[in-house]
């Protein structure tokens, strides 16, 4: 689809996704950017939106598959919830900075020249489309097999930890309504080295504390610490 002196090598996408393309031209088209597109009308016959867009859908649906074939029988309002954190922009372009989706881009210039690559919005419409583009070129098990790989732990551990369910905003709402303030977050203690660091959080409300919790992240320990308070005032 693309004949262009400026495609990639794409050994190294192959190689993070475990995945040869039979039809190159899938991956091509997947990790060429609008800008580009309409900077190289001659050579670039496509972008990668309707390939983000079938990706999309393909996602979705392995992702409330996989939770919905759990042993525990999720509602449909945490499973909807779960989706909605896992296809989040953040969480896309975590995956596909992992995979270095970002060096494989065929980008515009001005795209190029703002930081592009590294762009959480572009990375993640980049791995939505290579998704879509690996459905098309191999069928749905395949696109399962991969997603998988790469979701599975994200998925178990959100599951886990609640970080997909934000506390944060019930328990100020709550709080709000019945006693017309709002709770306070305090980082009580820090352990380990930087990069294995072990954050604990306690909230108080009027200076009483209602529950404290440790993360990996400060967000995590305060949203784990809210999910406590909450379970004491409700």
């Amino acid at each position: 689809m693309i004949v262009s002196d400026a495609t990639p090598n794409l050994g190294g996408i192959t190689e993070s996704l475990g995945y040869v393309f039979k039809d190159k031209g899938l991956l091509e088209e997947a990790i060429t950017h609008k800008s580009y597109y309409h900077e190289n009308r001659e050579t670039a016959h496509s972008n990668n939106e309707r390939l983000e867009f079938l990706g999309d859908a393909v996602l979705g649906l392995l992702v409330v598959e996989y939770l919905f074939l759990q042993e525990k029988q999720y509602p449909e309002s945490v499973l909807a919830k779960v989706k909605s954190y896992l296809v989040s922009e953040t969480v896309l372009a975590d995956i596909a900075s992992s995979i270095c989706l970002g060096k494989y881009l065929l980008l515009g210039k001005g795209e190029e020249a703002t930081g592009g690559r590294e762009k959480k919005s572009i990375l993640a419409d980049a791995l939505e489309s290579v998704i879509g583009a690996v459905y098309l070129d191999s069928g749905y098990e395949n696109t399962k097999n991969i997603v998988l790989n790469f979701f599975k732990e994200k998925i178990d551990s959100a599951i886990q930890s609640g970080e997909f369910f934000d506390y944060k905003t019930e328990l100020q709402e709550k709080t709000q309504l019945l006693f017309g303030i709002l709770p306070e977050y305090k980082v009580i203690r820090q352990q380990g080295e930087e990069h294995k660091r072990i954050f604990t959080v306690a909230v108080y409300l009027n200076g009483e504390k209602l529950g404290t919790a440790s993360g990996s992240r400060k967000k995590e320990a305060e949203a784990l610490a809210a999910k406590k308070a909450l379970e004491k005032i409700c």
